[in-house]
């Protein structure tokens, strides 16, 4: 199921929602120059952690190659400090939605979280 388009869709607009939140974090937190900065470099560290750090063939190549346990709870931590920066910059009904839809696209991806805890790269066949 991990490999249904649909659910790809979803992962993808989830992922934009991780950089859009961080952006508008990083405005929130800082005045001036900083704004600017903080809404750039949040988001762009936030897109290296997940291009980078990932278990083999997930799809591709892995520039570093990480255990699935480890990935799996990088994914969660960016997922879960989303919803904790939707929740704090008062948009709480958004923030549930998200949470929501995080907990079924991993339920959904059962194959792929099943592989990433068995310390597995997942290319969509068994192994």
């Amino acid at each position: 199921m991990n490999k249904n388009p649909i659910n790809l869709a979803v992962r993808f607009l989830l992922e934009l929602v991780i950089l859009a939140a961080l952006g508008m974090w990083g405005w929130h937190l800082f005045v001036g120059w900083e704004q600017y900065a903080a809404a750039l470099i949040l988001p762009a560290i936030a897109a290296t952690l997940w291009g980078v750090f990932r278990i083999p063939n997930d799809p591709g190549a892995a520039p570093v190659k990480t255990p699935g346990l480890i990935r799996l709870l990088m994914e969660l931590s960016l997922f879960a400090l989303t919803v904790w920066i939707l929740f704090t910059l008062n948009h709480i009904t958004l923030s549930y939605i998200i949470a929501a839809i995080v907990i079924v696209h991993y339920a959904v991806s059962y194959d792929r979280t099943w592989a990433m805890l068995r310390n597995k790269s997942y290319n969509g066949f068994a192994k």
